[in-house]
């Protein structure tokens, strides 16, 4: 893949354009790992010590590593990125097949710019990956950010009142192998419209987060 997709910065004149790379994991080089480690430890750093820590030794993940990325730059460098991985989903007691789309980062100077335009690069990109729905969550307290962001202007379907359980990344003696959240669930209808998602509360990752 490794492509380039130029975004829009019409209204905002004084943000330089946004360059969309969108690559598979396998087309990265170590110095783009080392790019995309600092941009997220900058990033996540401020909303807590911890969730910097998993980009450490210059690791580009958090959890699981990703399939696909779509990576914004500009003259600065990393500005935006957002990467998808596909996978057999467990939601109530349906198998379903989903990318899911997380591992989101924006920098703060370009807040205008985030996620409803990752959402809009990556969206052709799942439906060339053939699944039928894409999958994301997000903490409860973000349930009105997300829905004004994405929900309201028809980009995802903003399911509250979810519960996900997750594998953790790293075996640890003191505590369980998964987990356990309360999410809000975000769901982007592919291939199969929104009335084919399952019901149930209770999803299954079957693996840990992005």
């Amino acid at each position: 893949m490794n492509m380039s997709a130029p975004v829009s910065t019409r209204g905002v004149s004084a943000r330089p354009p946004v360059r969309w790379r969108l690559c598979w994991e396998n087309e990265l080089e170590l110095a783009d790992h080392i790019e995309l480690s600092d941009f997220f430890r900058k990033t996540y750093g401020p909303t807590g010590e911890f969730n910097a820590k998993p980009f450490e030794g210059h690791r580009s993940w958090a959890g699981a590593r990703p399939e696909i990325r779509a990576i914004g730059y500009d003259d600065r460098g990393v500005a935006i990125h957002i990467a998808a991985l596909r996978r057999f989903i467990k939601v109530g007691e349906i198998d379903l097949l989903v990318a899911n789309s997380e591992l989101y980062g924006v920098r703060p100077d370009l807040e205008g710019l985030g996620i409803t335009h990752s959402i809009r690069v990556m969206y052709p990109v799942l439906r060339d990956l053939g699944v039928p729905f894409g999958f994301g969550t997000v903490r409860s307290a973000l349930q009105k950010h997300i829905t004004r962001l994405l929900g309201r202007q028809g980009l995802a379907t903003v399911l509250p009142g979810f519960r996900v359980r997750s594998a953790r990344p790293d075996i640890c003696l003191t505590v369980p192998p998964t987990r356990v959240e309360d999410v809000v669930v975000l769901v982007l209808p592919i291939a199969r419209p929104m009335s084919e998602w399952p019901a149930g509360e209770m999803i299954e990752r079957n693996g840990p987060e992005l």
